[in-house]
């Protein structure tokens, strides 16, 4: 099935924002655009690349510090801390946030389930909703 030009412009702009964050995440180091663009597997222009870093700055996925007339950027927070960050975004939008998380639970495998009873029972601070 062909894509309208606009979803494959989308699907473009998140491979490549993936890779710069692959680049940022593997290096361990605030980096300019300079350096992720030389850590990218393909050539791009510089301008994408600090497009790319000024997107994902402006998501709140990156911290930017101040290195002479430029930025040196770094991941906000690890791969784990992302996907909590968007499970939380999730729960705070305008669902059922109770609907939300039985889906989940109900959709967890066994094993997965033992780990969330486990991590639960270290947080007493949770007490569950009555």
């Amino acid at each position: 099935m062909a894509r309208a030009d606009g979803e494959e412009h989308a699907r473009a702009r998140g491979e490549l924002a993936a890779e710069v964050w692959a680049v940022l995440e593997r290096t361990g180091r605030p980096l300019n655009a300079a350096e992720v663009r030389d850590g990218l597997a393909r050539p791009l222009a510089y301008s994408t690349v600090i497009t790319t870093l000024g997107r994902l700055h402006a998501k709140g996925l990156l911290v930017r510090e101040r290195d002479g007339r430029s930025h040196r950027y770094a991941p906000a927070a690890d791969s784990a801390g992302l996907a909590a960050r968007a499970m939380r975004r999730v729960l705070e939008g305008d669902v059922d946030r109770r609907e939300v998380l039985s889906r989940f639970v109900s959709d967890l495998s066994s094993d997965d389930e033992a780990v969330l009873r486990r991590l639960l029972a270290e947080h007493p601070e949770a007490e569950p909703e009555r």
